[in-house]
């Protein structure tokens, strides 16, 4: 199964055989289910009423819960989820290109190719979100701000510089997915950097360095995020100083983190969810799955929340 989406107390999903499913997040029944035939790349974009997959032939696939809507060619392989927003798809191609389709017939809208973007490109999602009117796509280091109506670049937020002696090294793209809260969007940078952006205005508020390769949470007063050796940072909202770091969970392979309730949330390679106090990271709980990595969420669907595993597996708590 990859990365799913949430509407509501919906849970889209789609799986690598080329199956995109609608759950219903209280009880985990299935609402519908496509086959489409073909494997994929990317994991399922959704409103819910359209839910959008890219396949590996470069195909971006519409559907519903009656069935294929139409497909569309894309200019490059696309890791990405789409983002299904105001009638129209659109899609952050792997050679940074962004571009916009009409949700109900397909018809390309409009394409913005990216200028002066590194030649590699991280093969993970990647950040394609939206704020208020205005669309979100992360382009190399930078945070770019697009008018969702014909593609015009507003604005672009510098979150990291690529450095380094080789292209390997100077690999800054920024990985999904993002904290948000109002109109401030924090990101990070892969292996780089984790940053916030007020959204309405493209002003960078702060970077801070940090060495992890999985996106980030946010709440009023902090960000969270997992580094790649496993450790838990909190970093303070309003300036990027440092709230605590957690070491409880090093070297287990730790996802992006959710924040919800008291807690903050993250999956683990071997197939655990830990609950973290947002306080000071003490643990919590620990909650048990099928023994396979945590590849999808922890999310939110209503109140339950979700956890999808490499296995196959999808399985949601609530609190008691």
């Amino acid at each position: 199964l990859m990365t799913p989406a949430v509407r509501g107390q919906q849970v889209f999903l789609a799986n690598a055989a080329g199956s995109v499913f609608a759950l219903d997040g209280a009880t985990g029944q299935v609402e519908w289910r496509v086959d489409l035939g073909t494997p994929l790349s990317a994991g399922v974009g959704a409103d819910g009423q359209t839910a959008a997959v890219v396949t590996r032939n470069n195909e971006l696939v519409a559907v519903e819960s009656s069935g294929e809507r139409w497909r569309a060619r894309l200019p490059a392989r696309t890791f990405t989820a789409p983002l299904v927003a105001g009638q129209r798809v659109f899609v952050l191609s792997g050679d940074r290109s962004v571009t916009a389709f009409d949700a109900r017939t397909g018809a390309r809208l409009w394409t913005q190719a990216a200028r002066g973007a590194d030649p590699l490109v991280l093969q993970q999602a990647g950040v394609l979100t939206a704020v208020g009117d205005t669309l979100l796509a992360g382009v190399s280091g930078r945070l770019v701000a697009f008018d969702p109506l014909n593609g015009r670049v507003r604005w672009e937020a510098p979150i990291a510089t690529p450095r380094g002696v080789n292209e390997i090294e100077r690999l800054v793209d920024l990985v999904g997915r993002v904290g948000r809260v109002n109109d401030q969007l924090c990101v990070r940078a892969f292996q780089a950097a984790v940053g916030c952006v007020d959204a309405n205005r493209g002003t960078v508020l702060w970077t801070q360095p940090a060495d992890g390769a999985v996106g980030v949470a946010a709440d009023a007063d902090q960000v969270y995020g997992a580094e790649r050796n496993g450790r838990v940072i909190a970093w303070r909202r309003s300036n990027g100083e440092r709230a605590w770091s957690s070491d409880a969970l090093l070297h287990r392979g730790v996802t992006a983190p959710l924040a919800a309730g008291r807690s903050i949330i993250v999956g683990d390679a071997q197939g655990f969810v830990h609950l973290l106090s947002r306080d000071n990271g003490a643990m919590l709980n620990r909650l048990n799955t099928d023994g396979s990595a945590i590849v999808g969420g922890p999310f939110l669907a209503g109140n339950t929340l979700v956890a999808v595993t490499r296995n196959g597996g999808v399985f949601g708590w609530r609190p008691e």
